[in-house]
């Protein structure tokens, strides 16, 4: 007959955590990681073909400003909602973390919408030449990162409505907030090199 000893009772460990106690934490900086690895290689794309490619912008009209920016800055304001409806998952609150979430889908799509106005305000194709190319690809790579977050909020957001929310829930809401401030911030040094690489360089 075998024996089995009792060598420790875990079931009052937690079954969720937040930060780097979290599986799930540990997943979503290790995609960051690769993504950001992406984003390196484009920028690294990017200057090798300034350095063969001159003028540049090769006899082209620089990308306009106005939908550029206005992308920036309602992005940079995002992390107001972004922030507090990470606070308010953390603080185990139902009724905020669902409003946060709803206004931070609503976020995600208008911004989305600026994107799309932004690619019409590229003044080049993306078959045009090197230029247009690696402009197209830098632009086409940070937007699959918005849809990505943005499908992902959506998600979350409906399953809070119909699901209760468990610990669990909490916890994944905070690390696609840790997400979508990485779409944020990886857009600045992509933005330099859409806007004003072509001004400057």
């Amino acid at each position: 007959m075998t024996r089995h000893r009792l060598v420790g009772d875990l079931s009052d460990l937690p079954d969720h955590a937040f930060g780097s106690r979290s599986l799930m934490w540990w997943a979503v900086v290790g995609f960051m990681l690769i993504e950001g690895a992406g984003f390196l290689l484009a920028g690294g794309a990017y200057f090798f073909l300034v350095g063969h490619v001159q003028p540049w912008p090769p006899g082209q009209v620089p990308p306009g400003l106005t939908w550029g920016v206005i992308f920036t800055v309602l992005a940079l304001l995002s992390e107001i909602p972004n922030a507090w409806t990470k606070a308010q998952a953390q603080a185990y609150r139902d009724g905020p973390t669902r409003l946060g979430l709803v206004i931070m889908s609503l976020v995600g799509a208008v911004l989305l919408g600026v994107r799309w106005l932004e690619f019409g305000a590229l003044n080049t194709r993306w078959d045009a030449d090197p230029y247009g190319s690696i402009i197209w690809a830098l632009m086409v790579l940070h937007t699959v990162h918005v849809i990505t977050d943005l499908g992902d909020t959506i998600f979350i957001t409906v399953t809070s409505f119909t699901h209760p929310i468990d610990g669990n829930h909490f916890s994944g809401v905070a690390d696609n907030c840790l997400y979508w401030r990485f779409v944020v911030l990886t857009w600045l040094p992509i933005a330099g090199l859409v806007y004003l690489g072509p001004r400057l360089l």
